[in-house]
Order: structure tokens, then sequence, then C-alpha cells
């Protein structure tokens, strides 16, 4: 008979990555590659093409511009609307490229608050925040893949201010609030990551969304090296770089896209079965049962004393449940890079107490209602 450290040991390991492709979309894939490369079409081709209809389609938005990175259209997005020289309000619990993005375009980030209902911020914060710095953009991400309850509002009031806002909806494939998609919500558009781990993915690519023609054309132009309606050659127009994503990656994407709400449904099945058992024994998670559907990229659980969340990570890790990144642990304010940027951390206090407080299980498309009882089982365990 085994004892219970053996039988830890031979557990499967969950992990918060998985790569959702089956073996016949993976066969189909390849043979894709193959005609690519027969064609000589590596780059701005019929997969390209295919996939920014397709995914404007599903969004809903106007125009879909597909890009290299989500950093990269989030800085063409902060150059369409203008942030060179102004200030832009960005949440400081989210990653380095949302920032950074801002800066590259020529704009200065002024960190603001969150709350720890959904780790973003809400209305009144974004008001007592202009109140105190005057800013001229505001750059809303939706951690976790969470559209905050009141964000059309937040739309509504940066419109009637004259406030640009641009949506980073890296972590929120398929997450809709009121019908609407994010990235579609704001007047500014959206951008998306199709990194590696997130819940869909092309490898490395993201996907700017608009409904304003302008923005859309000078979009693919900013990614062709400034080319304007030349997709090859031609004469350079527009400061741009070389941001395009490859005719591979996009045809990853199409496949990918087409099976997201399934993937979605299965995070979401995973995060109700945990949640039900956090439910019982009293431990908080920021809820989306507000929106019409969440991408639940992270599903955020909060570790408050005498509770230490290193050591419940640990705990899990012991089963073989490994815990992937937050959202996020240390803050930009706290990071390095940009301490050169004004701040008062007493505005940022919420932020700094609870972004070592967090824990966010593997939750993949992967997970299997079996896996999903076992990280409710372990959560339990470690946190009774």
């Amino acid at each position: 008979m085994k004892n219970n450290t053996q039988e830890r040991i031979d557990m499967k390991p969950l992990k918060p990555f998985f790569l959702d492709l089956t073996d016949a979309e993976i066969a189909g894939l390849q043979e894709e590659l193959g005609d690519i490369f027969r064609r000589g079409e590596l780059i701005l081709g019929r997969n390209t093409e295919a996939f920014e209809a397709e995914f404007a389609r599903y969004t809903g938005a106007a125009h879909a511009i597909s890009m290299n990175t989500a950093t990269s259209a989030l800085e063409v997005l902060m150059v369409l609307n203008g942030a060179k020289g102004k200030k832009v309000a960005i949440q400081a619990n989210t990653n380095f490229a949302s920032a950074a993005s801002i800066v590259h375009a020529g704009g200065t980030p002024v960190f603001i608050d969150m709350t720890t209902d959904y780790f973003c911020p809400n209305l009144d914060i974004l008001k007592a925040a202009h109140a105190r710095h005057g800013f001229e953009g505001v750059m809303w991400v939706h951690s976790g893949g969470i559209i905050v309850p009141d964000f059309a509002e937040v739309a509504a009031w940066c419109r009637d201010t004259g406030i640009f806002l641009v949506e980073d909806a890296a972590h929120a494939h398929g997450s809709v609030l009121g019908g609407k998609h994010a990235g579609t919500i704001a007047d500014g558009g959206g951008a998306y990551s199709f990194f590696a781990t997130k819940v869909m993915t092309t490898m490395e690519g993201g996907m700017l969304v608009t409904n304003n023609q302008d923005h859309a054309d000078l979009a693919k132009s900013f990614r062709n090296q400034g080319k304007r309606h030349a997709a090859f050659g031609g004469l350079h127009y527009d400061m741009g770089s070389s941001w395009r994503i490859s005719e591979i990656a996009a045809k990853m994407g199409s496949v990918q896209l087409a099976k997201l709400d399934k993937m979605v449904a299965t995070r979401q099945a995973a995060v109700d079965i945990i949640a039900a058992r956090l439910d019982q024994i009293g431990v908080k998670y920021c809820k989306t049962d507000h929106m019409d559907s969440a991408s639940q990229y992270k599903f955020i659980i909060i570790i408050e004393p005498p509770h230490d969340p290193k050591a419940v990570k640990e705990k899990l890790a012991a089963q073989q449940i490994f815990c992937g990144g937050g959202v996020y642990e240390v803050p930009l304010h706290e990071q390095p890079v940009f301490q050169p940027y004004d701040f008062d951390p007493a505005e940022l206090a919420v932020t700094s107490r609870y972004c070592p407080l967090q824990i966010c299980p593997p939750i993949t498309s992967g997970t299997t209602v079996e896996d999903a009882h076992r990280i409710a089982a372990a959560l339990v365990e470690a946190l009774s």
C-alpha cells in the first residue's frame, strides 16, 4: 500500500499552462505551415486577413488589426489617442507592458488604486485620482478578465470629461458585460494578448480592436513600417515599426478562436466548483457573476492573516498543484523601473496591501471537473 507521500508524488501535476490543441488541430496546422512555405506567403496574407475578420466578428468590433504582441497594440492605441505629453491613469496592479506602452508613446503613467472586490479600480477611484492629478487619458486593465460592474459608467464619464479611454483586454478573451465584449466598450479601442499563457494563444501575438476607421487604417500602417495601404515596398508615411503577426500564428489564432467559448466555459465550470467550496469556509475571492461571461484567466483568491499566501502555495505544490502568477504580487509603483515617476503611496494603499495577499490556482481550459474538485479540496485543507 502506498503512503500519502507516494500518492502525492504519483498525482498528475496541475500547472497554470495548457496548450489547447488536439492532435487533429496540430496536424492541420502542420499542413498549413507546409502550404505557407509553398506559397511563400509568410506575413500579411490570407490567414492574417481571415483571423482579423473572425476576431472582429466575434467581439463585435468594427475593425481588428493583428500585431506581434499586445504590448505593440497598446502602444499604437496610445499614439492614436494622443498620449504624447499627457498624463495617463493606469492601475498599479498590472503588467509592466501596460505602463511601458504609455511611456513608449510619450505619455506619463499616473498610478491609481484598486478595490479588493475585483482587483481593478472603479469610477469613484478614477474620479478621486483625476481631481488630484488631472490626467488626460486612462488605460483600464481588465485584471484576470474581470470587467467591473460600473465600467460602462467609467466609459461614459471619460467621454463626458473629454478623457480618452483605452482597454487593456490582455486577460479578457470572451469576457462580456452588458452584451459588449471587453475591448469594445471604451471609445479609444482595446488590445488583446495571445501570449503563450493566455486564454487563447498564437504563441506570440496581439490584436487591436476599434470602431474608428481612421485608427484602424493607421494601426495597419504603424505595424508595417508606416507604409499605409502598401503591404510590401512603397513609401513610408508614418513612424511605424515591424509589428506584424506571422501567417502561421494567425492560422493558429483562427483555430483557437473557433473554440474560445468552449475553453472559457471549461474555465468557468472549474471556477464554480472551487468558488462553492471557498464560500463554505468564508474565503474571499473576486466574483464575476455580474458579467455575461468571464474569461477566468485568473481566479483571484485573497489569503488574509492568519494564513500566508506563500505557505498556502507551498501546501498546494506539495500536492502537485502549482499556482500561476497573480495580478500582480509586486505592483508597478514598487518596481524599480517606475521609481522616477511621482506617486503617493497613501493613494495606493489597497494595492500595496492586497497584491501580496492573493493567489491564483491553476485554472486552464484543460482543467477537468476532477481537477477542479482536487484543487478545491487542497485549498480547503490549506485554509482550514
